[in-house]
């Protein structure tokens, strides 16, 4: 199942998710859905309930931890709650702007895939990084954000640059555009 909106509220109810992530999961799902439907609109075959339901849940996991390992926490709730394996996907990578093999290994975690393949996944990672608890920023304060951390911002660079040429555009400009739009 892809979790509706009220489906997704109720579990992050029922794993006792903080207000402030639920903001932050809404808001990231509204900027995620402005990407997929002008995406969809664009003639690209893009599933926008998975895309809506990944960005509703993606951090459902820091219900049990605010690590790196959140997305994987949160993918595996899903999947106990017999979420849809897409689903889960997008939750555990998520993180970041993905996360390899290599990095992975050196961080503890499992020897999964960790690194956005699909495009539903990228619009969920990327819209994530869009959003600083319930606020739409502009992108590049999290480009400072990353390097301030020491993160690899060339792979956040790339994870903009797909989003941009799927959509033939710029995709901040159309975010703020659209957000205008619906106030």
């Amino acid at each position: 199942m892809k979790p509706s909106r009220e489906e997704a509220l109720l579990l992050h109810t029922k794993y006792g998710s903080s207000e402030v992530v639920v903001r932050h999961c809404d808001t990231v799902s509204l900027v995620s859905r402005i990407l997929a439907e002008e995406l969809r609109a664009k003639g690209k075959d893009i599933d926008v309930p998975l895309v809506t339901s990944g960005a509703l849940l993606h951090d459902i996991g820091r219900s049990r931890t605010q690590t790196v390992r959140h997305g994987l926490e949160g993918s595996q709730i899903l999947m106990d709650e017999e979420v849809e394996q897409a689903v889960a996907d997008v939750v555990r990578r998520h993180v970041g702007a993905g996360i390899s093999a290599e990095e992975a290994k050196a961080l503890g975690l499992p020897d999964l895939d960790y690194l956005p393949r699909t495009i539903e996944e990228a619009i969920v990672c990327f819209a994530d990084k869009m959003v600083d608890l319930d606020r739409v920023r502009p992108f590049q304060e999290e480009v400072r954000r990353f390097e301030a951390k020491g993160h690899d911002v060339r792979r956040l660079l790339a994870l903009r640059k797909r989003i941009d040429e799927e959509l033939g555009e710029d995709s901040e400009s159309l975010i703020f555009r659209k957000l205008k739009t619906t106030q």
